[in-house]
This record gives structure tokens, sequence and C-alpha cells, in this order.
């Protein structure tokens, strides 16, 4: 197998990978990704596409990984780990899908608007 190149993206936050056959190791931007991702939160969200098809250990995937916060890293890391699979195998496709991990979340941050404090939230008022 050669080695698959795939992106993802969630909020500010892009992804590349490189899967590729292997023993499960997984880096992120040069780290072991339990070092870069501290919480078991993120690295189960990091994990969820190899146990969604039963691939947990198979694949070794190198990351880069820029803007956002972590979580929206973790989740643009997850839908481009669950692409690499199903340009690996076109079978993983249904249960990935079922899942959403193919599918971008577009939700972003609102731009401030003049006039207010916050995207929606109102200066305070003051009657006097």
């Amino acid at each position: 197998m050669d080695r698959i190149n795939t992106i993802g993206r969630r909020k500010t936050a892009i992804s590349r990978i490189y899967l590729s056959a292997g023993s499960g190791a997984i880096s992120v931007n040069g780290k072991d990704y339990k070092q870069y991702f501290p919480t078991e939160v993120l690295q189960i969200i990091l994990n969820q596409p190899f146990a969604t098809v039963n691939g947990v250990g198979g694949y070794d995937v190198k990351v880069n990984v820029r803007g956002g916060g972590v979580a929206g890293q973790a989740e643009a890391t997850r839908m481009a780990i669950a692409r690499a699979l199903v340009e690996l195998n076109a079978d993983f496709r249904p249960a990935l899908k079922k899942e959403g991990f193919l599918t971008r979340d577009s939700r972003m941050v609102e731009r401030k608007k003049y006039g207010r404090r916050k995207a929606r939230r109102r200066f305070q008022f003051s009657k006097r």
C-alpha cells in the first residue's frame, strides 16, 4: 500500500494527513498524538474512524495541522483520516458516512458587527 494523502477542515483548522500501512503510530506536527492532544476526548475523536471500520492499529498516520484550536484540529484530522480510509477501501464509505465523518461541518464563527459588543450581543442599555 502506498501513502494516501488527504485533507480535512473544521472551523479555521486545516489538517493534511499521510496514511500508510503500519503499526498504528499517529504523529501530529512531529509529536505523538497523545502528547499533542492531551485530553482523552480529543484522542477518542482522532481514533473514531478507525474504530468504525475496525482498523485500530493497522495504519500509521502522519498529520500536519494548523489553524484553529485543539478541538477544531482534532475534528479536521478525523475528517482527513475518514477520507483516506474511503480512498483506501470504498466499502468503508457507508459506515463512515452514517457516523458523519465525511461531512464538512461548515459552521464558522460569525463576524463582529459595528454598534454591537459581539456578533449579536448588544451593548448594555442604560436608561439614564
